[in-house]
């Protein structure tokens, strides 16, 4: 049976850190401060906005949460978003996604300052994880699956590691986190993807899986070589009518065939999810932290 990849207790180490960098800063009176924006009411979008904020005020940071109706416009969007770039107060922002149709989303990435880009998708960014330079933000997903894995002690270095999904979000950044030319990287990168061939055959070669393909249960064992790492990004919700809330959330990979055959594997909810805000918090921080050098 596999080893059981606690997120929870990751980001608690997480946070330990953070508590005396903020408490640093602070000395310096400076106040890392999160603008989290909200168009409209999708239940699960304002479920993770209140944990974002929660996790905040729990660490002292500045938070500043823009709930919007559904009918905000796209100017009145890129106004916001240009009174929080000139806020000295606001380190970092982010604008959750999904916002509704009539929004485009590019738009809003670009229209941000990328120095306060905490959730790494404006192209300067991009860019910058591109050339390894560390100035940049990398999105909060990929550095938590990083930071999962280098935390429970698993060898990335030289592994040959399988990336299910080729988002912006997740699968995309997440090879290139991984391939870096650094001791925390330089692993052997294959993303496979809804249309790639013989895909069982690849992931079965695979020392680390990472599957970020949102479907729930893909992975079955069949995908997975004995001995695997194995990380679900995934986070379906799956009619159960069992259930009070009538769901219940499944990942990506189907747990109790694929944990017989894997030698360590992230559990859906409590895995990859609480990395993703605190690798957030982190990123807010450390935007504070680069304003600060720049501004002494």
């Amino acid at each position: 049976m596999a080893k059981l990849i606690d997120g929870r207790v990751i980001a608690e180490k997480v946070y330990v850190d953070l508590r005396r960098e903020i408490a640093e800063l602070k000395e310096k009176d400076v106040t890392p401060g999160l603008a989290v924006v909200l168009v409209g009411d999708d239940p699960a979008s304002r479920a993770y906005v209140r944990s974002k904020d929660k996790m905040c005020r729990e660490l002292g940071l500045h938070s500043l949460k823009l709930e919007l109706p559904a009918s905000t416009t796209q100017t009145e969007l890129l106004n916001r978003v240009e009174e929080l770039n000139a806020d000295s107060a606001i380190h970092g922002i982010l604008v959750q996604s999904p916002p509704p149709a009539h929004i485009d989303e590019t738009a809003i990435v670009r229209a941000l300052d990328p120095r306060k880009d905490v959730d790494g998708f404006h192209p300067e960014n991009v860019a910058r994880l591109v050339l390894d330079d560390p100035c940049g933000f990398v999105p909060c997903t990929p550095l938590g699956v990083q930071r999962l894995l280098i935390e429970s002690k698993i060898n990335i270095n030289g592994a040959h590691v399988v990336v299910l999904g080729r988002s912006m979000i997740v699968g995309k950044p997440l090879a290139l986190l991984l391939m870096q030319k650094n001791e925390k990287a330089n692993a052997t990168v294959t993303v496979v993807h809804s249309r790639s061939r013989d895909l069982a055959d690849i992931t079965r070669s695979a020392d680390i899986i990472i599957a970020a393909i949102g479907r729930a249960g893909f992975v079955k064992a069949d995908h997975v070589r004995e001995g695997a790492i194995v990380v679900d990004v995934g986070i379906n919700r799956v009619e159960d009518a069992a259930s009070q809330r009538g769901y219940r959330l499944a990942g990506d990979v189907a747990f109790d065939e694929v944990s017989k055959k894997a030698s360590a594997i992230t559990p859906v909810p409590g895995g990859v999810g609480p990395m993703t805000i605190a690798m957030l918090m982190s990123n807010t921080v450390k935007a504070a932290r680069q304003a600060l050098g720049k501004a002494t």
